[in-house]
């Protein structure tokens, strides 16, 4: 068996938290692992490591390294999508990687996960895992759905149909419904929300894209490279949509465990532990006579009085207040902001690397201020700036640097400057992460002011 985690959507519903570069998948929100990290640990032990394929967006590959750090696993398949294509291109990828790079057999059962929900308990969910890969050896194609406990109107529905063995015919697939339907479809019982994950045989997800998808199917022509080259060729198409709608070889296996997609702050606020006023809080939080709030405080001390079903999310360069019940409309928000051209929508004041880290602490019209974090063993680019000059004064490890032809070490509480239009790398050489402040000044001081003379991850 394999599994495919699909890693690279951009989440918006979670702003301010999540943004196109640092999407939910890799936020750490109800425990220490990120949600990629949970979703590989809920299968540990089912599927090995060397079975495990990551599909992630190119600007997120340094993120889900990161991760994979952090895990014992070793797991080593990650491919690349050079477009964000949605996940019927993005399962059909990682089934032509199965057949060509791992040189599976085309009968063998592949499942894809969301790589940013939350589920459990764990050993219940791999016998529901065990019980689908039993039905996708037939041929069939396998989604998983969860009874609904409420009229929930973010998720989609499955109608389920007849009983066949151990799962369900779907009947039909449903998007997400207005509060009158989904309480219709909770008092008849048949209705399902639909998880998003998927067994089946790889010959047969590709009989069915082929047949219900042609246009994903025809870029799946050559070899892996070739069809890495026509991935942005691909509709920006759900796997829904392009094939479980349409094809009559799908079944369903209810679940009866938690499960949360964690679509929205909604969602969080049901995932995370409540006190005894019915509140969610995450961070540095004092409140009186607060009740069934959400409250994620960051980077700042958030004090509450007399609040009742609110949400407030506090980063380092937005705050979002909304009413419970209302997050939904979180995307419009984020909407607004991108046609505004407001930064917030896509950036954290931290940005993250290959090599580490940096966080903006105060930018003006001519300067701007940095703190940097560079892990161990790992160094920037040789690179150099036309418009601006930088000081570095470490604070935390040891720096080696070269400025020009010089190359030498600096340490805690030693400073280096680096004038103007002049080649220069900074490397931590440690055992440490390498802390230093940088303070840029010049008439430009945007990220774009970077040429790029040698570096080790590939970046122009």
């Amino acid at each position: 068996m394999k599994a495919i985690i699909l890693a690279g959507g951009v989440g918006t519903r979670l702003w301010p938290l999540s943004r196109e570069s640092y999407p939910k998948q890799f936020l750490k929100l109800n425990k220490d692992n990120s949600l990629l990290q949970q979703t590989i640990d809920n299968i540990s032990g089912f599927i090995p490591a060397k079975d495990i394929i990551i599909v992630t967006n190119r600007q997120y590959l340094f993120h889900v390294k990161s991760d994979l750090k952090n895990s014992t696993l070793g797991i080593e398949n990650i491919i690349l999508e050079p477009r964000v294509r949605n996940t019927a291109p993005a399962i059909a990828f990682g089934a032509k990687y199965c057949l060509e790079k791992l040189k599976c057999d085309p009968e063998e059962v592949v499942f894809a996960f969301p790589s940013d929900h939350v589920i459990k308990p764990k050993e219940k969910f791999l016998e529901y895992l065990k019980k689908a890969a039993s039905i996708a050896k037939s041929g069939l194609i396998v989604t998983f759905s969860i009874r609904p406990i409420k009229p929930e109107t973010g998720y989609g529905y499955i109608k389920i149909g007849k009983k066949i063995g151990e799962c369900f015919k779907v009947e039909k697939f449903i998007e997400k419904p207005d509060y009158e339907q989904a309480c219709k479809y909770l008092k008849e019982g048949d209705y399902f929300w639909n998880a998003g994950i998927f067994s089946f045989r790889i010959d047969t997800i590709l009989e069915e894209i082929k047949r219900y998808s042609p246009e994903i199917y025809k870029n799946l022509d050559g070899d892996f490279e070739e069809v890495q080259e026509k991935f942005e060729n691909m509709p920006n198409i759900s796997i829904d949509y392009a094939v479980m709608e349409k094809s009559d070889k799908v079944v369903t296996v209810p679940m009866d465990i938690y499960w949360n997609d964690v679509g929205c702050w909604d969602f969080l606020y049901e995932a995370l532990e409540k006190d005894n006023q019915g509140n969610a809080k995450v961070g540095d939080i004092i409140d009186i006579d607060t009740k069934n709030c959400l409250i994620l405080a960051d980077k700042r001390l958030v004090t509450t009085i007399g609040l009742k079903d609110l949400l407030i999310i506090e980063t380092a360069d937005a705050v979002l207040v909304a009413n419970r019940g209302e997050t939904q409309k979180v995307k419009d928000l984020v909407n607004i902001l991108k046609k505004k051209g407001r930064k917030e929508f896509s950036e954290h004041t931290t940005s993250y690397r290959p090599w580490g880290n940096y966080t903006v602490l105060e930018e003006g019209k001519r300067y701007k201020i940095k703190k940097i974090t560079v892990y161990p063993g790992e160094r920037l680019s040789l690179q150099m700036h036309h418009h601006r000059s930088e000081h570095w004064i470490v604070v935390r490890g040891t720096a080696r640097i070269r400025i020009g032809d010089e190359e030498r070490f600096i340490h805690e509480n030693e400073s280096t400057y680096v004038p103007k239009s002049t080649l220069h790398r900074l490397e931590n050489p440690g055992k440490i992460p390498l802390e230093l402040i940088e303070v840029q000044n010049g008439e430009y001081v945007e990220e774009d002011d970077i040429i790029r003379f040698d570096d080790q991850y590939g970046r122009d």
